[in-house]
């Protein structure tokens, strides 16, 4: 998936959520920042969120620890989100509430987009029943 495609995904997310559920979300992808989108949650919190778009299901939504140290290093009035979508649905996992994660070692592209050759990294597996929101077509 190319980075544009990748940034309109953001957008429209972002436009879902602002529209349809009260958020205030601006897009921050275009810049490198550790996370795509910033503003405030349907209750007035500030908020960050890191997306992910997999073309692949996997049980386990894979988090570099890299990341996920970038994203609590910032003040604690910030609520930082963790928003995944695959073929099987879409999850948000309010990091700032998951406890004693345990991080594992795996070979990973360097880069997502500019980078085929792997290296290992260290990183979490969250478990589906780890978000604080989960959406399944099918669960309708």
């Amino acid at each position: 998936m190319s980075l544009s495609n990748v940034h309109k995904l953001e957008k429209a997310v972002i436009l879902l959520l602002n529209k349809f559920d009260g958020w205030e979300l601006t897009h921050t992808g275009g810049s490198y920042s550790y996370y795509d989108a910033e503003g405030y949650t349907p209750k007035g919190r500030k908020c960050v969120i890191e997306m992910k778009f997999r073309k692949k299901y996997y049980e386990s939504k894979m988090l570099e620890v890299d990341k996920y140290n970038r994203l609590m290093e910032l003040p604690e009035d910030i609520v930082k989100i963790y928003f995944v979508s695959d073929p099987q649905g879409t999850y948000f996992f309010w990091l700032d509430g998951i406890d004693k994660l345990k991080s594992v070692e795996k070979f990973c592209p360097r880069t997502t987009m500019w980078d085929n050759s792997k290296k290992k990294k260290e990183v979490y597996l969250l478990t589906e029943d780890l978000a604080s929101y989960v959406h399944k077509p099918d669960s309708d």
